[in-house]
């Protein structure tokens, strides 16, 4: 399928330079973050702390050098990511939600000598063990000490390069097609990788959103983005879109808190939110009557939106729109939009996206989706040879996902690793998924296909409702149509199914659940 005209000359340029260019365009004193604090900073300061910032960390470390971002999702993280951008580092966006062992793998892959942090964000997630298995062998840079160290002769001089920044850092400045950002993937098939985005990947994906919800999106939208940074939706689309095209963006460090999320939404009158299906339902249910009625539109990623979620936030006349998106996109691959909205699908590739579908033996609808455009990926971090990146051949990306394509519209119809062969069928846990939680709505479920000693494989249905019993499953699969052979064997109940910080199940945490219960059994 040919890409939807997208002319991606005017996405060349870094973070930095789009940067300045939001600002002129919309004005120095215009709003661009705030947070919790509530002490929001204007595209001007932004800049301002950048250049200032960005100079204190470039004497600590050297050209091009990666540098680890430990911290959440508020103002000060987006000064860092634009200082270091800004004179020329790489920041690689640290998972602190990961645990002590993938952080250790992450800051080898990406062969990290610094890590920033901060000491308040350390204390409060206690992250006290992760940061002692990080900095061995490295040097900890702590915001706090900075900031006590920034002299009234530094921040003249960041005043004086603010005048005309495009000058004051023309021997720092990346080129567009140079590594900006590095993030490593969630893992929730297999193990995570360390991939490599361009200045051009990213700011091309964020003007390819935009373009997309031409006449939907104005600067007068205020975006509530509570997603990490080190996932790439909460960077791209939660902090890159609206600072790009003038939008007040209101970060929270947490999407797991369901009652502070809501009020800060009130508080703010944000009229965006970026979330997933599982927040949804926590900020829908924790909500005060009156917290979630200024917000026209939900961008719903990472996994498929309930329809009892969408009947939650019916009330407060909210419009749910489902998009699809992987980090070797940068991320965003297609979306809904209210003009251009299909049912069950995550809608439209966004312009300047190609896209090709390989077939896959035994899957008659559909095929296997592969992307290339302005927005994928420079690569993926060589973890035989720290440093190297390896690009995808001849700019293509394998999604991993079996699609049907239909003027433009993407369906999801699973993951290429979440079919089961059974019988020499092709099933798709997520469509057995999807019919198990019409069954039981009101909790999450997960189907897994484990070893069998008879049949070569099995499924298994990992619930969190307690009182899940076979014979309901069997009536509602025989009353759908579905295949006896699609019904789980066995169910096993469990308290919490695991998910990660971007909000995603678990697969491969619930798979390893689900062959330790049954090994109990």
């Amino acid at each position: 399928m040919a890409a939807t005209e997208f002319d991606a000359r005017g996405a060349r340029i870094t973070l930095f330079r789009a940067l300045l260019q939001a600002a002129k365009r919309h004005g120095k004193d215009r709003i661009a973050v705030e947070d919790p604090q509530r002490q929001p900073i204007s595209y001007g300061r932004l800049v301002l702390g950048a250049l200032v910032l960005g100079r204190k960390l470039a004497d600590r470390t050297a050209p091009r050098d990666r540098v680890g971002l430990l911290l959440p999702n508020v103002q000060g993280l987006a000064v860092a990511l634009f200082g270091l951008s800004a004179y020329g580092r790489v920041p690689a966006m640290l998972n602190f939600t990961s645990g002590v062992k993938n952080l250790r793998a992450a800051a080898e892959l990406a062969d990290l000598a610094t890590i920033v942090t901060s000491r308040r964000f350390v204390e409060q997630a206690k992250l006290d063990d992760e940061l002692a298995a990080l900095s061995e062998g490295r040097q900890i840079i702590y915001l706090e000490e900075i900031r006590d160290e920034i002299s009234s002769f530094e921040k003249a001089r960041g005043a004086l390069a603010s005048l005309a920044p495009g000058f004051a850092l023309r021997k720092y400045e990346a080129r567009p097609d140079d590594p900006a950002v590095v993030l490593f993937t969630s893992g929730t098939e297999g193990k995570p990788k360390g991939v490599v985005l361009s200045h051009a990947n990213l700011v091309s994906n964020a003007r390819q959103v935009f373009a997309l919800a031409d006449g939907i999106l104005s600067e007068h939208d205020i975006f509530m983005n509570p997603l990490p940074a080190f996932h790439s939706f909460g960077l791209t689309a939660g902090m890159l879109v609206p600072l790009f095209h003038g939008m007040k963006v209101v970060l929270y460090p947490s999407p797991l808190h369901y009652k502070q999320v809501p009020k800060l939404i009130r508080d703010t009158g944000c009229t965006f939110l970026l979330s997933t299906d599982t927040f949804l339902q926590g900020y829908a249910r924790a909500a005060d009557p009156d917290d979630l009625k200024s917000v026209r539109y939900v961008v719903a990623g990472a996994e498929r939106v309930k329809p009892q979620t969408r009947e939650m936030w019916a009330p407060y006349g909210t419009m749910i729109l489902e998009g699809y998106g992987c980090t070797e996109c940068s991320p965003v691959i297609a979306c809904n939009t209210p003009k251009a909205t299909k049912a069950g699908s995550v809608g439209r590739l966004l312009p300047g996206i190609e896209a090709r579908l390989e077939p896959v033996e035994g899957i008659t609808e559909g095929g296997r989706l592969s992307v290339r455009g302005p927005n994928v990926m420079a690569g993926y971090l060589n973890a035989d040879t720290p440093g190297d990146v390896m690009p995808p051949d001849g700019g293509w990306h394998d999604t991993g996902d079996i699609v049907v394509l239909d003027d433009g519209f993407v369906t999801i119809k699973g993951r290429a690793k979440r079919f089961a062969k059974l019988g020499g069928e092709m099933v798709s846990l997520a469509a057995v998924e999807s019919m198990i939680a019409g069954l039981w709505p009101d909790f999450n479920h997960v189907v897994v296909s484990l070893p069998d000693a008879r049949k070569g494989e099995q499924l298994v249905l990992v619930t969190e409702k307690p009182d899940a019993e076979k014979r309901a499953l069997q009536e509602t699969a025989k009353e759908q149509g579905f295949p006896e052979l699609w019904v789980p064997r066995a169910i096993l109940v469990t308290n919490t199914i695991p998910v990660l910080g971007s909000g995603k199940i678990d697969y491969g945490a619930t798979r390893e659940l689900a062959l330790t219960m049954r090994s109990l059994l």
